[in-house]
């Protein structure tokens, strides 16, 4: 009798505890890219430390993005059309702030996927649980309407980066050591 009441209660924790980056994103990644992540917290400090010699009104920019608390994903679903724009900070300029262009998550049953449908750099890819306030990506960049290759075709295509949450209608992807052109790459998204 007392077996039953245990269990019912071991079934909701499962269901209500955060999950973590399980064995599936273990077995997905490359091994460059559980690099960038391991070096996430350096490359960063370095990208934005460089991004501060840039336009003054584009680092005050930056600097409210990042200043953003982070919440939880798990009350909040990011399916649907999103706005997007990519963030270059460090490299081979200090700080580059793009326009916005637009973005779509779906969720295929399998978790949400992401997909850049506008402008000339793209990228498209999945997230995977890396507790309760931030998501793991991986991604594939490609150019204009080529398509996209899929995860762990190489370095020149494959993404990596951490999602964060800021409210119900704004989040980011931080891609640290992408390929091209900067030290971190920030994707911000918003409603």
């Amino acid at each position: 009798m007392i077996l039953r009441p245990l269990l019912a209660i071991v079934g909701l924790l499962c269901c209500t505890l955060p999950a973590l980056a399980d064995g599936e994103v273990q077995k997905l990644i490359t091994s460059a890219d559980k690099v960038r992540l391991d070096k996430y917290g350096e490359t960063r400090k370095a990208a934005l430390a460089e991004a501060k010699a840039g336009n003054p009104a584009e680092v005050k920019q930056l600097d409210a993005l990042l200043a953003k608390p982070l919440v939880s994903f798990s009350d909040n679903d990011l399916t649907g059309n999103w706005k997007c724009r990519t963030i270059k900070a460090g490299g081979l300029s200090p700080l580059v702030i793009y326009g916005w262009f637009k973005c779509k998550v779906t969720d295929d049953g399998s978790g949400w996927r992401l997909e850049k449908t506008s402008g000339s750099q793209r990228t498209k890819g999945r997230f995977f649980d890396d507790g309760e306030k931030r998501a793991i990506y991986l991604g594939s960049g490609y150019v204009n309407t080529d398509p996209a290759k899929p995860y762990g075709s190489g370095p020149q295509t494959d993404q990596v980066g951490y999602a964060f949450r800021t409210s119900a209608n704004e989040w980011r992807i931080e891609f640290p050591s992408p390929y091209y052109e900067s030290k971190l790459d920030i994707v911000e998204f918003k409603r």
